[in-house]
């Protein structure tokens, strides 16, 4: 009986003891609001003292909150700073306040009133700057709210009295960010306690405080308005006068901000006109402003040196007597040269009349001069450049270049003048400023033309030991203009030399040649006979086709001879033999030729003979008209339609390799046009209409086509710059048309219904993104494969795996070719390796465990992002595959679109028995986000949410964009 009874008890108990385990998974569940403000408020509590509670605070801020939960935590925060005595934890409390206001998802406006409670009976200064502080980003983060802002603004201005300069700072930050200008501050009412008194505009309020006591204060002033400008608010003219008094400031901080704010008033009034002081004339304020920070060049701080040279680059609507004034250190008065004394001598000698000497200062200057007096524009502009250009510190100087570079685009007239400046640049000690030097020179080279003398200067640099410094001259050289013969020649042999000092530099080289002699026709004619060493009489002995420095002259030749059509007339019969040869292996340097009566012997055919053949308009034509011809396949049969494309496609190649402003849109096509075709095989007749034990090769087939088309439009995509939503959208429909491939395949050849369940939800997944992502562009994709997905959506959504497959099938073999719209400008992101050449059967010795570096120069073409998305592989004969990110440093930027990778790769491998080549290619990565559905629709044949499959946060790869270079090494064993 006790028995019994001892077991009913246990199974009462268990009943009992089971029902929280059964809840427990509900349990899992936490709700963050309380658990946060709580936990803060049991650690306060704890806190003995204010070391304590500072330390709980601190280790609080580390944690992030959520948005439900910072009205809670605030209040607990509160809370506990009316009751702390101590200011450092006040202070705490207060900046934790506004670090809770940034929370994403959570809206301020509900601390406001007690935010600013806080401040009235605070007196710490600093916890006031704080609570200031956090007041500032409320209103910032609710910008939809004026009367919010002008209630904070009110604030401020009832502060601004304070003895306190970071409190005084706060209230001017704060009217900057959030004043208004219709809005007036104050109160008629606020009686005899207000300082400021009555109802006065935002900017008349912050001028006030340019000539505060503290230098913090006054740059704070200076900052608040800028930031008003900035707002779009437009600042007051009469701010002027006091932003120019604030340019003699003794503070460095409140000068750099005096320099912005005279330019910001000269851009906003450049026609105004202002008086010059201690004289009756006037001037425009733009050239008033030039002049003012034209002085500040010489500043004591190096800066403010740096910010007024760079200011200086921006004011394009100074004059031209002010801007050229700069260049010249010679002292003017009133706008009026003053004469020196040798040329007052001059003038006496002239006129016979010479001092006497019995009068006391009879030869002294009829025009005395005043230094006090001497206006600011007039000594200020004098010579501002110069003294940029001789700065003892390196970045005044380059921001003095960069200025002179703005200024001289605009002008031609003192892009002339400030020619010798910016060569006598070339010479600087700090390698920085003498490729700024290049880079300015070879922007604005449109508007000069260079005297021998500045040509020598320039042509000296090619001695210099940096690679970057050599081919940043190269490209100045490609696009300068020269004068004489003399200078052809001159720089032709020092080209040469470079090439051989530096054999590296000869692609550089001969690129700069191509230039300079397509620019100098006429200057390159009368040196051709002793260039090439020709004799009206004898004959010369053939040159070895192997120099480089032979090739260089050739390609500075054959460059003239396009423009000057009396220059084949000087060449030997091995010229035109050379023009053959180079034409074929180097096309990118020799342009072609007419040569009359020398195709037939040499077979040098002229490509632009025929009138009009060769020219990009008509390749664009042929282009269009071979798209236009293939979207007629869907009249033709299946094997016709197939060798359409196949011819398309072999003609579009072809046309990338003879016009190479098309490359980009020609490979495009073709890419897009052998995906269509590499899916119309996979489609064919007798693959569906086949068993599947049949016809297992064709599946393996049409399964690799469909994963090569995936591969092409991610190529399609990503290698490609320049598309439109249109072509994206094209894309995404061609890879959508490959995914439902798979999916009728995986279908077709595997087993299990799980897998087949979680295929068709992701596929369906992909269909409901594309209608997201390019909803507007579905009117362009009308018929197509994915309009007919859309139609059928809710029968799709809601039929079993099997019979979407079948509607799938059936919908994609009569899905037709969706018409491809080319835009304005599509170019290829290519990449040529330069270095190593691959041309070496030496190979490169190291021991075995040990490393070798490996130089890789490389440039790169219509890459975008090439730091993060550049990557170089190394392929080991064993099939070892190495892939190495290059460092952000490693990546020069020489022209636009264009990029150059330097960098160093490290090898390493086992001992081998016998040297062995390595491959060396670039890569291009890139990652293709698919954005998931928020709230997916519940499937016909999914039970629950769970059952969904995880979409994939992005699809990455890499895409091989260079040809491979092979490499001799030879890892050997260690010695013992």
């Amino acid at each position: 009986m006790a028995a019994h009874l001892k077991k009913r008890v246990y199974e009462e108990f268990s009943k009992v003891v089971q029902i929280p385990h059964e809840e427990t998974p509900a349990k899992k569940l936490r709700l963050s609001k309380p658990s946060k403000s709580a936990a803060l408020h049991i650690d306060l509590c704890k806190a003995t003292n204010s070391t304590d509670a500072l330390q709980y605070l601190l280790q609080f801020a580390r944690k992030p909150v959520e948005a439900e939960s910072v009205e809670g935590v605030v209040r607990i925060l509160l809370e506990h700073y009316y009751k702390e005595t101590d200011n450092s934890v006040r202070l705490k409390i207060a900046s934790l306040l506004g670090l809770l206001s940034k929370t994403q998802g959570f809206s301020p406006d509900c601390i406001v009133d007690d935010a600013i409670n806080t401040l009235s009976n605070e007196k710490s200064h600093q916890v006031l700057a704080q609570l200031l502080d956090t007041l500032l980003v409320i209103g910032t983060q609710l910008p939809e709210s004026p009367a919010l802002r002008l209630r904070l603004v009110e604030v401020a201005y009832k502060h601004l009295s304070d003895t306190y300069f970071g409190v005084r700072n706060k209230c001017l930050q704060l009217l900057g960010c959030l004043g208004m200008v219709d809005a007036p501050v104050g109160k008629e009412n606020e009686g005899p306690g207000t300082s400021l008194g009555g109802l006065r505009d935002v900017q008349s309020i912050i001028s006030d405080y340019f000539g505060d006591q503290d230098p913090r204060v006054r740059t704070a002033a200076l900052k608040a308005m800028l930031q008003l400008h900035e707002r779009g608010m437009k600042i007051h003219q009469i701010i002027y006068d006091q932003a120019c008094r604030l340019l003699t400031d003794d503070y460095e901080q409140v000068r750099s901000a005096a320099v912005q704010m005279v330019w910001v008033l000269s851009q906003l009034y450049p026609e105004s006109i202002v008086p010059i002081p201690s004289s009756n004339e006037e001037i425009r304020l733009v050239d008033d402003a030039f002049g003012k920070i034209s002085h500040m060049v010489s500043d004591g701080s190096w800066m403010v040196r740096v910010q007024a040279a760079k200011t200086l680059g921006s004011m394009l609507q100074v004059s031209p007597h002010f801007l050229e004034q700069t260049l010249d250190k010679k002292l003017m008065s009133d706008l009026r040269r003053k004469r020196t004394a040798h040329e007052r001598a001059k003038e006496l000698f002239a006129s016979g009349e010479f001092s006497s000497g019995r009068k006391w200062a009879d030869d002294a200057p009829k025009e005395k001069l005043d230094t006090n007096t001497v206006n600011l524009i007039a000594s200020g502009a004098c010579g501002a450049f110069v003294h940029g250009l001789e700065d003892e510190m390196f970045e005044v100087r380059i921001a003095a270049v960069e200025a002179l570079c703005h200024l001289a685009r605009s002008s031609p007239s003192f892009a002339e003048k400030c020619l010798d400046f910016l060569v006598d640049m070339f010479n600087d000690e700090i390698e920085e400023v003498r490729l700024q030097s290049i880079h300015v020179l070879r922007e604005i080279s449109t508007h000069i033309t260079l005297r021998e003398d500045q040509l020598d200067t320039v042509l000296a640099v090619l001695e210099d030991s940096s690679r970057d410094i050599r081919e940043a001259l190269h490209e100045l050289l490609c696009y300068t203009n020269v004068s004489t013969k003399e200078c052809i020649q001159l720089a032709l042999l020092e080209l040469l030399k470079n090439l051989n000092k530096y054999p590296t530099d000869r692609n550089s080289v001969w690129k700069c040649l191509k230039f300079l002699g397509s620019r100098h026709p006429t200057l390159v004619l009368p040196l051709v006979p002793e260039l090439l060493s020709t004799h009206p009489y004898f004959d010369t002995p053939e040159p070895d086709m192997d120099d480089p420095a032979y090739i260089a002259v050739l390609v500075l030749v054959f460059n003239a001879a396009k423009s000057c059509p009396t220059m084949p007339a000087l060449f030997s019969d091995h010229t035109f033999r050379h023009y053959a040869y180079l034409r074929d292996s180097l096309s990118h340097l020799v342009p072609p030729l007419r040569l009359p009566g020398r195709k037939q012997v040499y077979g040098l055919d002229s490509v632009d003979s025929g009138p009009g053949s060769g020219s990009v308009e008509s390749a664009q034509l042929f282009l269009q008209q071979s798209l236009n011809r293939v979207s007629t396949i869907q009249n033709l049969e299946a094997s016709g339609a197939q060798d359409l494309l196949d011819l398309t496609i072999r003609d579009l190649q072809r046309l990338g390799e003879l016009q190479t402003e098309l490359a980009g849109a020609a490979d495009f096509c073709a890419t897009y046009l052998r995906c269509q075709l590499l899916l119309m095989k996979a489609l064919q007749e007798k693959l569906w209409n086949m068993a599947v034990p049949l016809c297992l090769k064709q599946n393996v087939t049409a399964t690799a086509a469909a994963q090569q088309i995936l591969e092409e439009t991610y190529k399609l995509e990503f290698l490609y710059s320049g598309l439109e939503s249109r072509q994206v959208a094209t894309i995404h429909h061609v890879r959508l048309q490959a995914k439902a491939l798979q999916l009728v395949l995986t279908a077709r050849t595997r087993q299990g219904l799980d897998l087949l369940i979680g295929s068709c939800e992701r596929f369906l997944q992909d269909v409901e993104s594309f209608q997201r992502l390019f909803l507007t562009e579905l009117p362009h994709l009308q018929d197509s494969f994915v309009d007919k997905l859309l139609e059928l959506m809710p029968r799709l959504s809601s039929c079993k795996p099997v019979e979407l497959v079948k509607i799938l099938q059936t919908t994609l073999r009569q899905s037709g070719l969706l018409q491809l719209r080319l835009p304005e400008q599509i170019h290829r992101a290519t990449a040529t390796i330069i270095e190593p050449t691959g041309e070496s059967d030496n190979p490169l010795r190291f021991t075995s465990g040990l490393v070798v570096a490996l130089d890789i120069d490389a440039t790169l073409e219509h890459v975008q992002d090439p730091q993060n998305t550049v990557k170089v592989q190394v392929l080991y004969p064993d099939g070892q595959s190495h892939v190495i990110h290059p460092k952000p440093g490693d990546f020069r930027k020489p022209g636009p679109h264009r990029h150059r990778l330097i960098t160093q790769v490290y090898l390493s491998h086992t001992a081998w028995t016998e040297p062995s080549q390595i491959e060396v290619r670039l890569l291009l990565a890139y990652s293709s986000s698919s954005t998931s559905l928020t709230s997916p629709s519940k499937l016909g044949w999914s039970e629950s949410l769970e059952s969904l499959p995880p979409a994939e946060a992005a699809v990455e790869g890499t895409i091989p964009f260079s040809k491979a270079v092979k490499v001799f090494i030879m890892p050997k064993p260690a010695r013992r």
